[in-house]
């Protein structure tokens, strides 16, 4: 599994969004390697984005997201379930995207079908929100052998509260692909 390069990530949002999905979410820890196919992904523009965490400013908890790009941005919801970004493009426009679903490729137990799951499933939780991608226990790969699909676009999920940007078509996923969280 060849690690994705910085430059992979420093590029804009929905690009990079796209391109992901069919990447390898990879998760060392101790003796055990679980991977995932990603397979679903949304797309969070930066401040002017009303969906996005970055809308409300720079807190402690979106640092982050003005970082640079590369790093993992995770968080929790509803005080329960861990939900994990991709920080992109330039340091300072706090975009990211969303990881929604999973594939299970290897050592995967659990479902997979939704951001909360997939954190669960992968061992993910806020001590590696900042995480570095281009480390050695957490990133994301470019498989060996890349598999042809169609990309289905739609509206985010769940994020009714931000006007016109939750009509926005910034949701990807793989067509007819069983683990997406919602068709």
């Amino acid at each position: 599994m060849k690690k994705l390069p910085r430059r992979f990530y420093d590029r804009e949002t929905e690009i990079v969004a796209q391109e992901l999905l069919g990447m390898l979410l990879v998760r060392r820890s101790g003796d055990e390697t679980r991977v995932g196919r990603i397979v679903e992904t949304e797309a969070y523009l930066g401040p002017h984005d009303l969906a996005a965490h970055s809308s409300k400013g720079r807190t402690p908890r979106t640092e982050v997201m003005f970082g640079p790009p590369g790093h993992a941005y995770v968080y929790l919801i509803y005080g329960m379930y861990h939900c994990m970004n991709v920080v992109t493009q330039a340091e300072g426009l706090a975009s990211a995207v969303l990881l929604r679903a999973l594939e299970p490729v290897e050592n995967i137990e659990g479902r997979t079908q939704g951001p909360g799951l997939l954190c669960r499933a992968m061992g993910i939780d806020r001590t590696l929100n900042r995480h570095d991608l281009l480390s050695d226990d957490f990133f994301v790969a470019r498989p060996e052998a890349e598999e042809p699909f169609e990309i289905v676009t739609r509206p985010r999920i769940g994020v009714d509260y931000a006007g016109e940007w939750a009509e926005r078509p910034l949701r990807y996923y793989i067509a007819g692909n069983r683990y997406v969280s919602k068709k």
